[in-house]
């Protein structure tokens, strides 16, 4: 009967109706129509923004901030690069795809959804954004081509842009990168720390995958001549200002960002503790390593760089770690209070889950801890 009384319109009006029948039907639907009344609107508020407004039923709460002009940090708008995290204080939500597959379990638990896949269920949402970085830019649409390409391993590449105009990004940051043969961007993170006035060369550490449209393309070299357009910058991966330790974790390309802000931080002469931990497959994967060895030399406090490797064969004569990168975490600080400890995470959603778990495990609040997940695309139709 309820769907009956939302039809009722004025061209129902009982003059229209040949038989009582039909009469009783339309009063009965006007009836229930007054007492229970339509759909109640549903109102989401997002914090630290003071926004709110209304949704349309079946819009996404990503969908109706943006059209509502409320800054949601956001990228993909498919559920995988986790740039709309935010945290679920009051109602319900429907998940359109589940928020497991970016989110931790810890984050799940502590009560974060991704708003670009999230449906609101209750007549008021409350939802909280983490605050980005008080002097970032907002993105800009650039011209660049292809300067450069450094092989770094058999399957990481070192790729220099030239832009039509110097850009400007806080370390940790990436950018959508377009070509004009393959249909969607893709993104990456800026591998080099920030000018103050933008940079016009940027750069970027790609990993090849077998397959994949624009890195065949790029390794082949059929990019080079052709003009890209670079959408930057994007996320909201950067350091915080603490003097607490800080230990991060890099898988693969997953270096770049982290390269990006240590380098940044080494120039800005941060003072704190750091601990930067590389999973790698062999010796032969590891790269950048006099780059790294800069940056600990430069370091203000005690900086200690372990590579681990997890497929190194057992007579090469590798002294040092062997096994999965993560499970060397807690033996990297090992006198630490890890409350009082900051993660920085940038690698395969394999690798930042486990980190996660183990960090939260020793005592690091999960608020402390920050990552970028590299996905590909066995992971997304979206990805590198």
């Amino acid at each position: 009967m309820l769907p009956l009384a939302d039809s009722v319109s004025s061209d129902l009006a009982p003059s229209r109706f040949p038989n009582d029948f039909r009469m009783k039907v339309w009063l009965m639907a006007s009836f229930l129509k007054s007492i229970f009344g339509s759909k109640p609107a549903k109102t989401v508020k997002v914090e630290p923004f003071g926004s709110e407004f209304e949704i349309p039923n079946g819009q996404t709460l990503l969908e109706s901030a943006l059209q509502h002009n409320v800054p949601f940090p956001h990228n993909c708008t498919v559920g995988t690069c986790g740039s709309c995290k935010c945290k679920l204080k009051t109602g319900r939500v429907k998940a359109i795809t589940d928020f497991g597959y970016t989110l931790s379990r810890q984050e799940l638990e502590a009560g974060y959804i991704l708003a670009c896949q999230a449906v609101p269920r209750d007549e008021l949402t409350v939802v909280e954004v983490e605050s980005q970085a008080e002097d970032t830019p907002p993105p800009e649409k650039f011209v660049g081509r292809i300067a450069s390409r450094e092989t770094l391993t058999h399957d990481i590449v070192r790729v220099t842009i030239e832009l039509d105009r110097p850009l400007r990004y806080i370390a940790g940051q990436y950018a959508n990168i377009k070509s004009p043969n393959v249909a969607r961007g893709r993104y990456y993170s800026f591998a080099d720390a920030p000018e103050r006035n933008g940079r016009s060369r940027i750069s970027f550490f790609v990993r090849k995958v077998p397959g994949g449209a624009f890195t065949e393309a790029l390794f082949t070299g059929r990019l080079d001549d052709l003009q890209l357009e670079v959408d930057a910058p994007h996320g909201g991966f950067y350091l915080r200002m603490s003097t607490v330790p800080m230990v991060c974790v890099a898988g693969g390309s997953g270096l770049a960002p982290l390269m990006s802000l240590l380098e940044d931080a080494r120039k800005s002469r941060v003072r704190r503790r750091c601990i930067l931990l590389f999973g790698a497959r062999s010796q032969a994967d590891l790269y950048v390593l006099e780059q790294i060895k800069g940056i600990a030399n430069a370091w203000q406090d005690p900086f200690d760089f372990i590579p681990v490797l997890s497929e190194e064969p057992a007579d090469s004569g590798w002294k040092g770690a062997r096994g999965l990168v993560t499970e060397f975490i807690a033996s990297s600080l090992p006198d630490a209070n890890w409350a009082e400890v900051e993660g920085y995470m940038c690698g395969p959603p394999g690798m930042i889950d486990a980190g996660i778990g183990v960090m939260t495990g020793l005592g690091t609040r999960l608020g402390s801890i920050h990552y970028d997940k590299f996905t590909d695309e066995s992971h997304s139709s979206n990805s590198i």
